[in-house]
C-alpha cells in the first residue's frame, strides 16, 4: 500500500529565502513550483516540498536527512558554501567538530534559513 518513495514535507516562513538557501548553500533546484510551494526531486523517486507557512522552524527534530558515502567530504563541501553544523552536548548525543560517530554510524546536522533541523548520515 504505501511502497511508493516518500516525500518530506518543510514548513517555510519566507518562501523565497528558503528557495536561495537551497539553491545557494545545497546546490539544490526545485523540480517543479505549485503556488506558495517548491518541490525538489531527488535520486529513486524521492523528493521533498517546502511550502509557506508561520509554523516554520518550531520543531526540535530532524525533520529530513541525506545519506552519504562520504560525510566529512559533503561537510566540507558545504561549509564552502556558508552552511555551519550544529554542536551537541547532550546524554547519548556528544558531536565532535559537528559529527557524531557511534555504532550506528556517522551523523551531523544543520538548519536551513527556515530553522528546519536537517542531517547528513554515514552507515559503516
Amino acid at each position: 500500500m504505501l511502497n511508493s518513495a516518500p516525500m518530506a514535507v518543510l514548513p517555510a516562513k519566507d518562501i523565497n529565502r528558503a528557495r536561495d538557501f537551497y539553491r545557494d548553500k545545497l546546490g539544490l533546484e526545485p523540480a517543479e513550483t505549485v503556488e506558495d510551494s517548491l518541490v525538489y526531486r531527488g535520486d529513486g523517486g524521492t523528493g521533498f516540498l517546502i511550502y509557506q507557512t508561520e509554523n516554520a522552524g518550531t520543531a526540535k527534530n530532524t525533520q529530513m536527512g541525506w545519506l552519504t558515502d562520504n560525510l566529512e567530504g559533503e561537510m566540507e563541501e558545504l561549509r564552502a558554501r556558508g552552511v555551519v553544523f550544529e554542536e551537541y552536548d547532550m546524554p547519548g548525543l556528544k558531536t565532535e567538530n559537528g559529527v557524531v560517530d557511534n555504532e550506528w554510524g556517522k551523523g551531523a546536522w544543520f538548519l536551513d534559513s527556515e530553522g528546519n533541523i536537517l542531517s547528513l548520515s554515514q552507515r559503516p
